[in-house]
């Protein structure tokens, strides 16, 4: 099984480096890959912040005072203990993983970074690779620092300023 990363490059230059773990969730790792291999995630946004907690990106575009839903997608199957699938990846800071609603089959193209340990977190959300060096960890970790305000609709803890991906690229080793 060949090795899979990817590099999120920031409009503003940043990059966070990740090693995508196939091996405890291949459905995550190859939803993900094909999306960033389609430039979905090309144009979003990390629109949900919280310091102390993690980054959230891949669902939206960002305007001046207002986010924009990227194009639904169909759901995948989480891949986390709760819900039947043994993934020990623990939610530890530089993780990626799956974002999703209650309902634990529903993840589509959103995805969170951890920016501290979450252990709340494991066996609930689909963990699926992590950062592969501190710059990364470090980007992420300023990411979650950035000041937020709350935009109508329900969207909190949204960057006032923007922090747009300017792309996702996959390889495979």
């Amino acid at each position: 099984m060949a090795e899979i990363f990817a590099e999120i490059l920031l409009e503003d230059g940043r990059k966070m480096r990740l090693k995508l773990r196939e091996d405890v969730a291949p459905i995550s790792v190859k939803n993900f890959t094909e999306l960033a291999e389609k430039k979905y995630y090309d144009g979003l946004c990390f629109h949900r912040v919280i310091d102390g907690f993690m980054i959230q990106g891949g669902g939206f575009t960002a305007g001046a005072s207002s986010l924009h839903p990227a194009p639904e997608l169909e759901p995948i199957k989480g891949e986390f203990e709760s819900n039947g699938v043994h993934n020990p990846l623990k939610h530890k800071k530089g993780v990626i993983s799956m974002a999703r609603t209650p309902l634990k089959d529903s993840a589509t193209s959103q995805f969170f970074i951890c920016v501290a340990d979450t252990p709340f977190l494991d066996g609930e959300y689909a963990a699926f690779g992590e950062c592969v060096d501190d710059e990364s960890i470090n980007t992420a970790v300023a990411i979650g620092k950035v000041p937020t305000h709350t935009l109508p609709y329900g969207y909190g803890d949204v960057p006032k300023t923007p922090v747009v991906i300017k792309t996702v690229t996959i390889k495979k080793k």
